[in-house]
């Protein structure tokens, strides 16, 4: 199996590749969540990449179907993406892949199933992020 721990990646991507990564975490893999997200698009138009990831990570992190279990989830990403001591846009699409994917498991999973999730909710991560790296020209 390769290297799924995704934050060694991403700052070798351009902005270009992590707003790919990022759309396609916020409005495809959170749907395996229970996360129904649609962007206002209005509000993104015409944002320079860096610009764009704020506005819709901001966007995305005010849905909060369950507000406990995403508070709960987001101190665990944050606490996580913290220790992998990334700065600027890499940081940011690092905590947003880490929520999107520890939102997957649901209420009542037990343990063992929720890592069997997890492992493959990161493999489904690390797929997508070779892809569109390799897309932006971007060797991994």
């Amino acid at each position: 199996m390769s290297n799924i721990e995704l934050y060694q990646y991403l700052p070798k991507l351009p902005d270009a590749a992590l707003q790919e990564f990022t759309e396609w975490c916020v409005l495809e893999q959170s749907k395996a969540a229970g996360l129904e997200f649609k962007p206002d698009e209005n509000k993104l138009k015409n944002l320079e990449p860096g610009d764009y990831l704020k506005q819709l990570i901001d966007q995305f992190m005010k849905v909060k179907p369950d507000p406990i279990r995403a508070g709960l989830v987001a101190v665990i990403a944050g606490q996580q993406s913290d220790q992998h001591n990334l700065s600027g846009s890499a940081a940011i699409v690092d905590f947003v892949a880490l929520y999107v994917k520890f939102l997957i498991p649901k209420d009542g999973t037990d343990p063992a199933d929720a890592e069997t999730i997890l492992t493959k909710a990161s493999q489904h991560q690390y797929d997508q992020l070779m892809e569109i790296a390799k897309k932006h020209g971007v060797a991994l």
